[in-house]
């Protein structure tokens, strides 16, 4: 079994990745005792995910991956995108993004949003990017309490439920994180 480093600090985003990848050890920053902020000043999510890659990569010299993942709201001209986390503010809640979104969209009919998630993997030196995608739209309220960030909000093309309401399998299997993911591991065989 071989050992990768998920540069991520969101114990959220480490369960769900440790519920896909099964063939290799997924350390966390927590296991490493990395406990300072990892920089996140790039213009699109691929420069992120490589940006916190990089760091930890270059402070441990451990193989490790990174994600940015960024909610596309149509009518708002395809924000929070790359500011989605923080997109009520540095220390906001998911709660407050999710409340600043719903206030925006208040008098919209346009609803169509796209969840989108890349990937950087750092291999024995080389990088390596994986993209996942879904649409969907933005619901008028939030429904249901599994999942994390915008889950409440969105709800996938073809589906009657939120992120939000679907087990962490199902969504794993639809979702935009869960899209890269696979790509990932198919690369990883």
């Amino acid at each position: 079994m071989k050992k990768l480093v998920f540069a991520t600090n969101n114990p959220n985003k480490l369960f769900e990745i440790r519920n896909s990848i099964l063939n290799h050890e997924i350390a966390s920053l927590k296991d490493l005792n990395i406990i300072e902020d990892i920089p996140e000043t790039g213009i699109t999510l691929k420069e992120n995910a490589l940006q916190k890659a990089q760091f930890i990569y270059n402070k441990t010299g451990l193989n490790c991956f990174a994600d940015d993942t960024g909610l596309e709201i149509e009518a708002l001209n395809n924000r929070p995108g790359v500011y989605s986390a923080r997109y009520a503010g540095e220390s906001c809640s998911a709660a407050d993004n999710m409340n600043k979104v719903l206030q925006e969209l208040k008098n919209e009919h346009n609803r169509k949003a796209t969840f989108k998630t890349v990937i950087a993997l750092i291999l024995d030196n080389s990088t390596y990017y994986f993209e996942g995608t879904v649409d969907g739209e933005i619901l008028t309220k939030k429904t249901g309490d599994k999942g994390f960030g915008y889950d409440p909000l969105f709800k996938p093309v073809g589906f009657k439920k939120s992120f939000a309401q679907m087990s962490i399998a199902q969504k794993n299997k639809i979702s935009h994180r869960g899209i890269a993911v696979k790509k990932l591991i198919n690369f990883l065989k």
